[in-house]
């Protein structure tokens, strides 16, 4: 047919240019893959603003959600993680406006998520250009904290900006507005979002002089901002007028702990172990417990023998020297523990546990333990003791005494002579009397 058609047009003087041209007799192009699909993340509609009630467990849980699918992704994709990253620190603080946050625990949640997210989005391989609009995006969610929920992004600026060239383009950027909150002149309180970002880029940029000068302008020279110029003074090597930096006089709300923690790192870096022990050990360790601050300062000063850090420990709280029984049986130390308990209250729940936790290996320990969590009970201490408790201490009492083959009857007399007219020993009477009757 085709032939056909080229003779006629041979003979008639056709052109075929116009046929061959039309796009509806053109040969068919191969088809094209699709478009990629957006990746769709579970954690996104979960995220919407005022999403969540005021009860804080159910956005902690969307929040560990949302970090393991980021974490998930990442291990397939750094800059699709980072995206999501990204992402969701947008979509933190409008989704959580009304939740209540006064325990605590959903705050530091999202500290922690601001933690765990910063290196995903800083190790991501992208251009100069992708991360500067990544940063646009962190900061317009950073500049719409209203709560504030985000406000410690600020702190990791200067890593996220993941070089000096990006973090001075930043500090340009927000450097007129921090010195002009903190002029003399300024009205206000002087706060302006922005400024930790501005001291964390001026840092990750090298411009420590710079940095140092503007601190001093601060019209409150708070911690939050000052320990900026430790960091500073830290990085061009001068870490002995860090040390007299960070140690000037604080204001009354300054945190001591985080000035101790700071001084205690600038001696042990600099290989000052027993100087950083004497000076800031205590204070740069206080744990929620006084068994993980002992345990925190062990494990950090391994050179010391945890007989002279429990030592050193009591010393530092006089007249609460029991609160330390449960460091000093941890670390094996039972003559000491027995000794602390005689000296101060020690919380008697703690104090039956251990009766009955060493009642086979340390009966003569176990038995201690349980007279003076009796004799503690009885002058009133533990909270919100009930009767079944103190017949636990009893019988724990009773438990070592027949391991240690000590008269049990003696036993019973000594909780007896306990027991002498006070509510608190009134209350152990009525909890104990058929048990006394029957020994």
């Amino acid at each position: 047919m085709l032939q056909a058609i080229l003779f006629v047009a041979a003979q008639s003087n056709w052109s075929l240019t116009p046929i061959l041209s039309d796009n509806k007799c053109s040969m068919p192009k191969a088809p094209s893959d699709p478009p990629a699909l957006p990746h769709k993340w579970q954690f996104s509609p979960r995220f919407k603003r005022n999403a969540f009630g005021w009860r804080s467990d159910t956005p902690i849980q969307r929040i560990k959600e949302a970090l393991a699918e980021i974490r998930q992704v990442g291990k397939k994709d750094l800059v699709l993680a980072a995206e999501g990253a990204i992402m969701l620190l947008g979509k933190l603080s409008p989704a959580l406006m009304g939740v209540d946050s006064s325990s605590g625990a959903l705050g530091s949640w999202v500290n922690r998520a601001i933690e765990t997210l910063t290196p995903v989005i800083a190790n991501a391989p992208v251009t100069p250009a992708v991360r500067q609009k990544w940063m646009r995006k962190l900061w317009q969610a950073l500049d719409e904290d209203e709560m504030p929920y985000i406000e410690s992004l600020g702190d990791y600026w200067g890593e996220l900006c993941t070089g000096p060239e990006l973090a001075s383009t930043w500090a340009d950027e927000l450097l007129p507005t921090v010195q002009s909150v903190w002029s003399p002149n300024a009205s206000g309180h002087g706060y302006f979002k922005g400024t930790t970002a501005c001291l964390s880029a001026l840092l990750a940029a090298g411009r420590h002089e710079e940095l140092l000068a503007l601190i001093a302008t601060a019209r409150h020279p708070w911690w939050h901002d000052r320990r900026w110029g430790v960091k500073a003074l830290v990085a061009m090597g001068r870490r002995a007028e860090a040390l007299r930096y960070a140690e000037e006089p604080a204001g009354i709300n300054d945190p001591q702990w985080q000035i101790a923690q700071t001084c205690e790192e600038i001696l042990l870096s600099s290989g000052m172990a027993d100087e950083a022990y004497r000076r800031y050990a205590v204070v740069a360790n206080e744990s929620t417990t006084n068994l993980a601050t002992f345990r925190a300062i062990c494990k950090k000063y391994p050179h010391k023998l945890p007989a002279d850090v429990l030592h050193d420990l009591v010393a530092s709280t006089p007249g609460n020297e029991g609160k330390w029984f449960a460091a000093a049986k941890d670390a094996g130390l039972y003559l000491v523990a027995m000794d602390l308990i005689q000296r101060s209250p020690a919380d008697p729940r703690t104090l039956t546990r251990a009766a009955r936790d060493f009642c086979t290996s340390q009966p003569s320990f176990a038995t201690e333990c349980a007279l003076a969590a009796l004799r503690w009970i009885s002058r009133g201490h533990g909270y919100e003791m009930t009767a079944g408790e103190v017949q636990e201490a009893f019988d724990a009492l009773i438990a070592a005494t027949h391991a240690t083959g000590a008269d049990v009857q003696r036993a019973k007399t000594q909780v007896q002579d306990l027991i002498t007219g006070s509510p608190a020993q009134r209350f152990m009477l009525a909890a104990l009397q058929r048990s006394l009757l029957n020994i």
